[in-house]
């Protein structure tokens, strides 16, 4: 939002017109911005001139434009537990960890590139996160900073055939009591840890982002058996509208799905996760 309503900041708010509204939003449409952070950048003025219509400094909103605040999530590509291993495999050793941990833990980038040696249990098999690594790529500003919400405060059970790639991980690259760090022992950088797995990714042939890993986990950790509630809790989400985006089909699941159910019939106790999926 910092980089979109730039033009309108200055400007007093009985001053904002719907043409002016109508000129700065197609001027975004325009540029580089992603339409998401567009549609919330335009949500968030839109919410503001209602405070300016409910005080009664203008009589009406100037943010007429129809749909221009609506968020469409199109369905985003996961990969497959091989292909997941591929990635892995193919990534330089010092940021294999990073990848696993996207995929298969549900962390985002800023989340990876905030832990601290101390925020990984090898013995409990547990990650805590308690920060986000933020980079300002418009200033070069670097900072830790407080996860997106309090639910992004969370611990995250790491899948047991994870932990000998952290266990020879932070044996071999972390410095400086950061989880990931540089060659130098810096805190490494978001930047670096992507430039790596496009690296890998284009090696590999695997045509997903970094932030798909999170969708795949979430989506392979849903068709074991776990509820929007559960993906709610490991994502850090405060809502499970926003736990259910990470939720995508599986290909063969609907047979699994009906085989489950025929298990679950036959047993008694029904919190005991499926096997396989």
């Amino acid at each position: 939002m910092r980089l979109h309503l730039t033009e309108l900041l200055d400007e007093p708010v009985a001053a904002i017109s719907p043409p002016m509204i109508r000129s700065w939003h197609a001027r975004a449409l325009r540029g580089k911005g992603g339409r998401t952070s567009i549609s919330q950048s335009y949500r968030f003025i839109r919410a503001v001139l209602n405070v300016a219509v409910n005080d009664g400094a203008i009589e009406r909103n100037p943010c007429l434009i129809p749909g221009a605040g609506n968020q469409s999530s199109p369905e985003r590509s996961i990969a497959t537990p091989a292909q997941v291993a591929t990635l892995i495999d193919a990534t330089t050793p010092r940021y294999r960890a990073a990848v696993a941990l996207g995929a298969w833990c549900g962390l985002r980038r800023g989340e990876i590139c905030g832990l601290q040696v101390s925020d990984v249990d090898l013995k409990a098999g547990t990650i805590t996160v308690r920060r986000n690594r933020v980079e300002l790529l418009e200033s070069g500003r670097k900072f830790d900073k407080d996860p997106k919400s309090e639910a992004g405060k969370r611990t995250v059970s790491i899948p047991p055939h994870v932990l000998p790639l952290l266990r020879d991980h932070v044996n071999e690259f972390s410095a400086g009591g950061h989880f990931f760090a540089d060659a130098n022992g810096d805190q490494a950088r978001g930047n670096t840890v992507y430039q790596a797995f496009v690296r890998a990714r284009r090696f590999a042939g695997v045509d997903i982002s970094f932030h798909d890993l999170r969708h795949t986990g979430q989506s392979l950790a849903a068709a074991t058996g776990a509820s929007l509630i559960d993906l709610k809790k490991r994502l850090g989400h405060s809502s499970l509208a926003a736990a259910q985006r990470y939720m995508h089909a599986v290909e063969g699941r609907d047979v699994a799905i009906a085989q489950a159910l025929s298990d679950l019939a036959g047993r008694a106790d029904v919190g005991r996760l499926p096997d396989r999926f």
